[in-house]
C-alpha cells in the first residue's frame, strides 16, 4: 500500500507541475497595457492644455504609438501561447496568419470580435513601413481603440489562467 501511495505522490506532483507550467505569466502583458495607458492618459492630459506646443503633443504621441506597438505584439503573442497550450493540437497548429490567430481567439472566447483586431493589426503594420503625421494620426486614434480590447483580453485571460 505504501508503495501505491508514493507512486500516486509522485503522478500528483509531476501533473501539478505540468499544469503550473501551462500557465501564462501575464506579467509583461499587463505592464504593457499599463504603459500604453499611462501614455494615452498624458497625451491627452497635455493636448488639452498645451494646445500651443507641437513638439510636446508629437513627442507624446510618438510615445502612445510606441506603447501601442508594444501593448499589440504582446498580445498576439499572448493569444498565439494560449492557444498552444489550451487548444486541440489540429486547432493549435492551424492559425498560419494573425487574421486566423485572432478567428480563433475569437473562437475560443478571449476577444469578442476578431475585426477591430485585424484593424490593430493593419495599423501596427502602418508604423513599422510608413511614417508621416497623416499615419501617426491614424495610429494614435487606433490606440485608444486598441486599449479598450487589450484590457479586456488581459482580464479573459487573467480568468482562464487561474
Amino acid at each position: 500500500m505504501k508503495g501505491i501511495d508514493v507512486s500516486y505522490y509522485i503522478v500528483k506532483t509531476h501533473i501539478l507541475a505540468i499544469l503550473n507550467a501551462m500557465q501564462l505569466n501575464l506579467t509583461n502583458l499587463n505592464k504593457t497595457i499599463i504603459a500604453l495607458d499611462r501614455a494615452l492618459a498624458t497625451a491627452n492630459l497635455y493636448s488639452e492644455t498645451n494646445n500651443s506646443n507641437r513638439d510636446l503633443q508629437e513627442t507624446l504621441r510618438a510615445g502612445v504609438i510606441q506603447n501601442f506597438e508594444i501593448s499589440y505584439e504582446q498580445c498576439w503573442k499572448m493569444i498565439q501561447r494560449w492557444i498552444s497550450l489550451n487548444v486541440s493540437k489540429e486547432d493549435a497548429t492551424y492559425p498560419r496568419t494573425r487574421k486566423e490567430l485572432f478567428r480563433l481567439a475569437a473562437k475560443y472566447g478571449l476577444i469578442d470580435d476578431p475585426k477591430p483586431w485585424f484593424q490593430y493589426g493593419d495599423a501596427r503594420n502602418l508604423t513599422s513601413h510608413t511614417y508621416d503625421e497623416d499615419t501617426a494620426d491614424e495610429v494614435y486614434a487606433v490606440a485608444h481603440n486598441f486599449l479598450l480590447s487589450a484590457k479586456n483580453l488581459f482580464n479573459k485571460l487573467e480568468k482562464l489562467n487561474a
